[in-house]
């Protein structure tokens, strides 16, 4: 299965039945605290990982953040989810210049685990966007990334170069790259299996029946 192939399934694809096909598994540790909360709520936000990590540093001088800042939106992957651990809740994480950058790179949308600002403008721009506060600080002459491409911690989730993130109206899981091709299609199963369960509740039948029937509810 190719990305692109990956991208449409999991774009038809709800948070919660991901979470169902994963918890049915026996993986843990998958589902992102819910402070993480969407911009857009009616956008889904789906795709692999570009990890970013980062701290707070008052020694720094603005000249070095920017050229820091900068140097991280070069790097990003277009197809990929910028995902950061800022490490702080003091300043923005992302803002309209960056996002219009990343935008037009054909990155896909960002996670972080921290603030967002020029929210208006992002808005309009329609690139998916998640935080945890908005706040107008941003990062010049206070913060520094640390490391790319490395394992981060948002909440109890690790989430690995190679993981995908997948986020909606009711939150955000972490889908394990090793296990990417048997939950993908084992969530449109579950999602087929639900929409008869559906139908037959709608057309009368007993809820416990139905779940009796097809082991799904």
């Amino acid at each position: 299965m190719t990305d692109a192939d990956r991208l449409n399934a999991l774009r038809g694809c709800y948070t919660s039945v991901l979470h169902d096909v994963m918890r049915a598994r026996g993986l843990r540790n998958f589902t992102l605290p819910p402070r993480l909360r969407p911009l857009q709520p009616e956008t889904v936000l789906t795709g692999p990982a570009w990890t970013v990590e980062g701290r707070i540093d008052e020694t720094a001088d603005p000249h070095e953040t920017l050229l820091a800042w900068t140097g991280l939106l070069s790097k990003a992957p277009a197809g990929h989810v910028w995902t950061a651990q800022p490490h702080t809740q003091l300043v923005a994480q992302m803002g309209e210049l960056s996002a219009e950058t990343l935008h037009r790179k054909g990155v896909l949308g960002c996670v972080v685990d921290g603030g967002l600002r020029d929210t208006n403008f992002i808005l309009r721009l329609g690139f998916p966007c998640w935080g945890t506060f908005h706040t107008p600080r941003d990062v010049v002459g206070l913060w520094l990334p640390t490391a790319t491409d490395v394992e981060i911690m948002i909440g109890e989730v690790a989430i690995a170069p190679g993981d995908w993130l997948h986020g909606d109206r009711d939150g955000m899981v972490r889908i394990p790259g090793a296990a990417l091709d048997e939950v993908i299609p084992a969530a449109v199963t579950a999602m087929n299996t639900e929409s008869k369960v559906r139908r037959a509740i709608l057309d009368g039948m007993d809820p416990q029946e139905a779940y009796l029937k097809w082991g799904k509810f």
